[in-house]
């Protein structure tokens, strides 16, 4: 490769990266107060700007809107033909404008205040126009561009995306957004799939479909108590006299069982055949690790237990091929 080529390339991402890290200072006073307004907001958080700025705004309403603060963006073009009437009474206001002086800007932020409505700039500084008209500013200062010209934005939306991240994601922390909170908003794709929990993802269920018996019992008996249930699943869950997971039996012990002696196997006591005290695993925990137990003990089954160890259900392989879990790693 071209030595100018790698050389320009490594100097955009220093720059990049040296604006990210000027941005410690702008964690001040004015940043607590844009956390206070956006974590009391009874409505809408609502995120504008104009060019990359906007695509910045739009970036972090969706960061805000899956991370428990409900957000959309507001165009500052369409806002004067109309889209005003979308503003709703206790919403804030996020706008990111870099020199705080754009014409769409200003007209929006007139407006906004109008009607009373909390603003929070993120600018460059708060002596702008912009950041005088804010209810609360975070200030970036000013930021050299990475562009050869240093015209095109791109150190400073870069610290801008920055900033706003920071802030949305002091709101989740404030608010206690849980993991469990997140996968509502996140059903579909590797993130919503990370947080599957086993009970979301078994069908086999106790009082329902488990194939469960008596550890006490013979083969045959064992499988005539559960040739009642309609579903069929790979392997039976034994229980102890205190109802307690204490074996499991699958269709390859009953194969290897038959060959070996066909006459005799259905009436063997199961608990001379059965896998003594398998793996198992909580019906709270991920999806994602009875996985990744399964891949490492070779297995296609795993029994899932109450905190007291009772059977609760049965997760098979493929509960999780459904759910496409196979690609997933354990966190």
């Amino acid at each position: 490769m071209d030595d100018r080529i790698q050389t320009f390339a490594k100097q955009v991402i220093e720059t990049e990266a040296a604006a990210v890290r000027s941005l410690s200072g702008s964690i001040d006073e004015g940043f607590e107060r844009a956390v206070k307004l956006m974590l009391d907001c009874p409505a809408s958080v609502l995120t504008t700007g104009v060019g990359k700025a906007g695509h910045v705004a739009r970036k972090i309403s969706a960061t805000l809107s899956s991370t428990g603060t409900p957000s959309h963006f507001l165009s500052p073009a369409d806002s004067v033909h109309g889209d005003l009437g979308a503003v709703r009474q206790g919403d804030v206001v996020l706008i990111f404008s870099a020199s705080g002086e754009s014409d769409e800007i200003l007209r929006l932020v007139s407006l906004v205040k109008k009607l009373n409505h909390p603003v929070v700039a993120v600018t460059a500084s708060r002596n702008n126009s912009l950041g005088r008209a804010a209810d609360a500013v975070l200030v970036m200062g000013k930021i050299e561009e990475a562009c050869p010209l240093g015209l095109a934005p791109s150190a400073s939306t870069t610290a801008m995306l920055a900033l706003g991240d920071a802030l949305a994601l002091t709101v989740m922390k404030l608010r206690k957004f849980s993991a469990e909170d997140f996968a509502i908003f996140h059903p579909a794709g590797q993130i919503g799939r990370k947080l599957i929990k086993v009970r979301e993802a078994m069908t086999f269920r106790a009082g329902e479909n488990l194939p469960i018996a008596s550890d006490k019992q013979t083969v045959g008996e064992v499988l005539h108590a559960v040739s009642r249930i309609k579903r069929r699943s790979g392997a039976v869950i034994l229980t102890n006299g205190d109802g307690k997971l204490s074996g499991i039996f699958t269709d390859g012990d009953l194969r290897r069982v038959i060959t070996n002696d066909s006459s005799a196997a259905l009436s063997r006591p199961i608990a001379e055949l059965m896998t003594h005290n398998p793996k198992r695993i909580s019906a709270d925990d991920l999806a994602s690790e009875a996985m990744a137990m399964m891949r490492s003990g070779r297995f296609d089954e795993l029994p899932v237990v109450d905190e007291n160890d009772r059977p609760v259900g049965l997760i098979d392989v493929q509960d999780l091929v459904v759910l496409k879990m196979l690609d997933v790693e354990k966190e």
